[in-house]
C-alpha cells in the first residue's frame, strides 16, 4: 500500500536559502557532512543528491525530523548544547552550523567540537552590524531583526546579536583560523567590500584548527 504522506520536492540549488546556496557550493563531491541543527533536511538531501556526499543531521525540532526521514536523511534528535561527543575525531570532513550559532550558549564549546569531529567547519550567521539593522535601533529604538531572524526577542528561548567583527575577533581569541569568507546582500549576492560588516547581512565563514 503507498503511503499517503506526500514527500518533500528534491530541492534544486537556487530553491535553498541564499546562505545554503553558498554552503552547498563550496562543499566538494563525495565527503562526509554532519549538519547540526539541519531543520528540514533541504541542504544535506541536496549535497546528498547531486553531489553524493556521506550525510549526517542532528536536529531538535521533531516536525523536522520528521521531514528529514521522508526526504530518506540519516538524521538523529539531539541538543547542540549536550555537544558531540558520541562522534569520533575526524568522522567527518565538513561541520556545518547554519544560522544556528545566535541561539547557542556556548558556541565558543560547539565549534571546538565540530573543528575536532570535522576537518572544517561551516558557520553562518546573520549580521546584526548590517546598516539596515542599524537604522532600526537609531530611527525606531527597537531591538532589530537580522535577515533570516523572523522571530521577535521575546519569542525564542535565547539569542545573542552578532556582527561580523564580532565574528572575527572570536575566531582570533580562541585559535579557531578563518579560512574563507563569503559576505551576502539583503538580497543574497555577494558582495566584496573592505566595509562588510556595514554592508553584509549574512555572513558564511570556513574555519579550521591552527
Amino acid at each position: 500500500m503507498r503511503s499517503s504522506i506526500p514527500q518533500p520536492a528534491s530541492p534544486t540549488l537556487s530553491r535553498l536559502r541564499s546562505d545554503l546556496i553558498v554552503i552547498a557550493e563550496l562543499i566538494p563531491p563525495q565527503t562526509r557532512v554532519l549538519d547540526l541543527g539541519c531543520g528540514d533536511g533541504a541542504l544535506l538531501q541536496y549535497l546528498v543528491e547531486q553531489k553524493q556526499v556521506k550525510g549526517r543531521g542532528i536536529e531538535l525540532d521533531e516536525q523536522n525530523i520528521l521531514t528529514c526521514v521522508r526526504r530518506g536523511l540519516s538524521v538523529r534528535q539531539g541538543n547542540l548544547e549536550e555537544g558531540l561527543a558520541d562522534y569520533p575525531d575526524r568522522s567527518f570532513d565538513y561541520v556545518v552550523l547554519s544560522q544556528t550559532l545566535h541561539f547557542l550558549d556556548s558556541p565558543a564549546q560547539i565549534l571546538r567540537d565540530m573543528l575536532r569531529v570535522g576537518e572544517y567547519a561551516v558557520v553562518s550567521f546573520p549580521n546584526w552590524g548590517y546598516w539596515r539593522c542599524r537604522m532600526e535601533l537609531l530611527l525606531y529604538g527597537r531591538i532589530p531583526k537580522a535577515r533570516n531572524v523572523f522571530e521577535d526577542w521575546h519569542e525564542t528561548p535565547r539569542w545573542q546579536a552578532l556582527t561580523v567583527t564580532d565574528f572575527s575577533n572570536f575566531c582570533r581569541s580562541h585559535g579557531f583560523k578563518i579560512e574563507q569568507q563569503v559576505y551576502l546582500t539583503g538580497r543574497g549576492k555577494r558582495i566584496q567590500t573592505r566595509y562588510k560588516n556595514l554592508l553584509s547581512a549574512t555572513a558564511v565563514f570556513t574555519l579550521r584548527s591552527v
